[in-house]
């Protein structure tokens, strides 16, 4: 009988620490940053592909990054977590939008995407361009300032 007190005073204390701990860890540090995009928000924020088929027309409000990717894909798995960072990072200067292209077929098709992951860079003015595979933190970082956010980014 006294074990089964001290098991049941010990579960109990574990869990009000437990309990206390977790209140202390930010739940916003937890999000990722990165932006994931169905196709009804892809031609809202991105480009409307049905109504100007041939023309690029960028929506947005500040350049960003695209990451065509998949789950079952391991370099867009690695990938990944170096986005949520460069969200994070780069938060208020670019946008860092996601597509499943599993999911979402129609703009995986539109866009001819057919390596994995394909990353999209697409400044203020201008046409995007593109990356395939896994792609370092740093190679990356020179592309956003490169192709994003010098001045004169993407004037052609």
């Amino acid at each position: 009988m006294r074990r089964i007190t001290i098991f049941i005073s010990l579960f109990f204390a574990l869990f009000a620490f437990s309990g206390n701990l977790s209140a202390q860890i930010p739940h916003a540090s937890l999000e990722s940053k990165t932006i994931k995009l169905n196709k009804a928000a892809f031609l809202k924020k991105v480009v409307n592909f049905e109504k100007s088929p041939t023309v690029w027309n960028y929506l947005g409000d500040k350049p960003a990054i695209i990451d065509f990717y998949a789950d079952w894909c391991g370099p867009c798995r690695r990938l990944a977590p170096v986005l949520d960072e460069l969200a994070a990072e780069y938060a208020g200067k670019i946008y860092i939008y996601k597509v499943n292209v599993d999911n979402e077929k129609e703009i995986a098709e539109a866009f001819g995407i057919t390596s994995l992951p394909t990353i999209v860079f697409v400044p203020m003015k201008g046409n995007p361009s593109a990356g395939t595979g896994f792609l370092p933190k740093e190679t990356l970082r020179g592309a956003i300032k490169d192709l994003l956010l010098d001045k004169g980014a993407g004037k052609k």
